[in-house]
């Protein structure tokens, strides 16, 4: 292995890291909001909107991601009538894909969040006299994302390495272009590559974390 051959093979490969990041980044972005959304709604009194939200959870965390990010990227498409106006962009598809499955994960990290806060805050917000918006800005979801923060950053990570999903779909990222490198110059040298770089993604963003809680912890 020479110098200048990882040189050659680690340009299109970090841009295929681009790919990764991008996707990691819209993910992470629109899903933990909408894994809190989620949790409101399996929370509401409103029963029929708990259980719809309660089957969405199910559905998503019972079935395997690859398989939803194939449905959605081939087989909506091929939905009767309505097919072809699902015709996405494979990127498009499969970050919706993405969204969906982990906000489904989210929810369920947010809901344990909520559970564990001891029901005597409730109560001595009620005693200091706080309107229920003031009880839930300022006591309960504070304590709720501190509870659920390490469980956020654990799947963050395996959100990182759940982008090599992507080479199943088509969408050329670090994974694609390292196999091309490995079936075009028959060595391995691509896939330890990938896996460094994998393993930085995944360093940077558990020191991210981690200084996140240490701030959480002295505030």
């Amino acid at each position: 292995m020479s110098f200048d051959y990882v040189i050659q093979i680690l340009k299109p490969m970090l841009e295929g890291a681009q790919m990764t990041v991008l996707l990691f980044i819209i993910a992470i972005g629109v899903s933990i909001p909408l894994g809190f959304l989620l949790t409101l709604a399996v929370q509401s009194r409103f029963k029929p909107l708990s259980y719809l939200a309660q089957a969405y959870i199910y559905i998503m965390r019972g079935t395997p991601l690859l398989l939803q990010l194939l449905f959605i990227c081939f087989g909506l498409p091929m939905l009767p009538v309505i097919g072809e106006y699902l015709v996405l962009d494979r990127f498009v598809a499969a970050s919706i894909g993405f969204i969906l499955n982990y906000a489904a994960y989210f929810a369920e990290i947010f809901r344990g969040g909520l559970l564990a806060i001891d029901k005597g805050q409730y109560e001595a917000s009620q005693v200091l006299g706080l309107s229920k918006w003031q009880m839930t800005t300022r006591i309960i979801l504070p304590q709720m994302f501190r509870i659920a923060l390490p469980a956020v950053a654990n799947e963050s990570v395996t959100l990182v390495k759940d982008t090599a999903l992507l080479y199943a779909v088509a969408v050329p990222e670090l994974l694609h272009f390292a196999e091309t490198a490995v079936n075009r110059d028959f060595t391995i040298v691509p896939f330890l590559i990938a896996g460094i770089i994998y393993l930085i993604m995944t360093l940077i963003l558990t020191i991210f974390f981690k200084w996140i809680e240490r701030r959480f912890r002295f505030e």
